[in-house]
């Protein structure tokens, strides 16, 4: 990618991100739709499309984009963690509870890495999410 396409893919993903934070979910899509025109595979934008669907009650296409992101990154337990809202809010209990879960342990994962001795995750319902 070249600098000009890199700063321009930023600059509409922060447009976005404004757009989100006005409540404007509409608006904000149309900005990370055009940010990923630039590079489909850009999970920052990914993360900030499947968050302005989920607010506007378009879970089924959440739960596409939450799926891309984790084709893409595996290890993205934010991703697992937003499939889990999106799958909740959708009803599908036991879908959210495995990407629950999932997300737990990539998480914990991660902090084992800084402290040996961190305890493993709770069960589900042990984590508090923001929604």
């Amino acid at each position: 990618m070249t600098d000009s396409n890199e700063e321009a893919r930023q600059a509409l993903y922060l447009e976005g991100l404004a757009l989100f934070g006005k409540e404007d979910h509409d608006a904000a899509l149309v900005k990370y739709d055009e940010a990923l025109a630039l590079d489909p595979d850009w999970t920052e934008a990914l993360h900030g499309k499947a968050m302005a669907l989920m607010r506007l009650e378009r879970y089924d296409e959440a739960i596409e984009v939450g799926l891309r992101i984790v084709e893409l990154d595996p290890n993205d337990a934010f991703a697992h963690t937003s499939l889990s809202m999106f799958y909740q809010r959708k009803g599908m209990i036991e879908e959210a509870e495995a990407e629950g879960a999932k997300a737990r342990m990539i998480s914990w994962k991660e902090e084992l890495k800084k402290n040996p001795d961190a305890p493993p995750p709770g069960p589900a319902g042990s984590m508090n999410v923001i929604q």
